[in-house]
Order: C-alpha cells, then structure tokens, then sequence
C-alpha cells in the first residue's frame, strides 16, 4: 500500500511460524544462509564488529542512511524523538552514515560521533560509515537495492535519510522516502503498528541425531 507515494508498506511478510508450516514434520537440514536482510556482519561507529540480527533480535528497527552536512540532516532530532519515546518498547533506531550524496558525510567516525552528539544529542546506534549503491555497497544495502531479492523495496537510495523498517523478525515491512520525516503521522503509525506485535518465539537449535540411533 502506497500512502502518499512516500511510504510503501507490505502487509504481507510470512512470519517465522508461517514459514515453518510451510514445512514438512521432518527436522529441516541446517543452512548457512542468512534468514533476515539483518543477518550480516558490519561495524559500529566505534570499529566494533556487529551481526545486526543478532544485536537488534526481537526488535523493530528503522534503518537510516545518514549525513551531517545535507538539507535532511535535522531529521537526526525526530530520530533522536523516536529513540527516546520507542526504545523501552523494542524499538532500535540505526544510523548508517554515507558520503555518496553531494559528499555530505566527509568526516571521520570519531566527527560524525562528535557532530551528532553536539548538534542532535543522538543516543541511538550508529554504524560505520559505508556505501549503499553501486559495486561497493555494502552486504546489507546490496540486498535492500536489489530489485531481485527485495522486489517489494528495492531500488537504489536516492539521497540521504532514506529509511526502511524491519518488523521484529529482521523482515522489511516499509521503505520511507528521504523527504519524509521521521516522525510524520504515516511512519509513526507504521513503527506502533510494528511494536504492539509480540517478539516471535526464540528458535531452538536443532540437535542432530546420530544415525543407527532413537531419539529417546
């Protein structure tokens, strides 16, 4: 659903459990391959190493492609205002600085850290600053772009502040244009929407069975 050609929505992401069903009794054979868009390996603001499902597990997160010199840099303060209201309630706001548009992120993390606690008083997530289209686009942005593997939102960030919502499965559900803000009624309704569903239940590891042996 299409709300003021600005915020695309799907209602329809199967959950884990719809997922299951889909699935024969039998214990299904391990893979390695990521189940969310989040299951990827990136970097904090601070050079730590990060598995974004893993950090924000359970969480309702909003994705934002961020810069410090732009036209929609203030949005960093509805941001900051969802953070503070949402966060007790599983919400995890994530800042991804770029330098892609108009070269409007050019300083280094321990800059973007000072600038965005000095100017906006941010308090939430910020990773290391990558790019998001083209060849060098990161893991995570490569699948978010992708019109094959994300044909519900996929297409290159055309600027700054571009956002995606994850439900609290690692599953996108929304995609926000740059020009809207952060805390604008639609988007707003969308991250309520999202956090007054409960936490999917926590998978449990399966264990292989030797062969030649029962189960008991």
């Amino acid at each position: 659903m299409a709300i003021a050609g600005v915020l695309i929505m799907n209602q329809n992401v199967p959950t884990a459990q719809e997922e299951g069903d889909a699935q024969t009794p039998a214990a299904a054979p391990a893979t390695t391959a990521p189940k969310t868009p989040l299951a990827v390996d990136m970097k904090t603001l601070e050079g730590k190493d990060v598995n974004l499902a893993k950090k924000y597990d359970g969480k309702v997160v909003l994705l934002v492609n961020v810069a410090s010199q732009c036209g929609n840099t203030p949005q960093y303060a509805p941001l900051q205002a969802l953070h503070a209201k949402y966060a007790k309630q599983g919400l995890a706001i994530v800042g991804v600085p770029c330098n892609q548009f108009g070269h409007q992120e050019p300083g280094t993390s321990e800059e973007i850290a000072k600038f965005c606690e000095t100017q906006y008083g941010v308090k939430f997530d910020l990773l290391a600053k990558v790019e998001v289209n083209g060849e060098n686009a990161c893991e995570l942005y490569k699948f978010l772009t992708s019109k094959e593997k994300n044909s519900k939102f996929g297409g290159n960030i055309p600027w700054n502040f571009e956002k995606f919502l994850f439900n609290r499965e690692g599953q996108v559900v929304a995609r926000i244009n740059h020009r809207v803000q952060p805390d604008a009624p639609e988007v707003v309704q969308a991250i309520e929407a999202e956090l007054a569903k409960k936490a999917p239940p926590k998978a449990k590891t399966a264990t292989a069975t030797p062969a030649g042996t029962s189960g008991n």
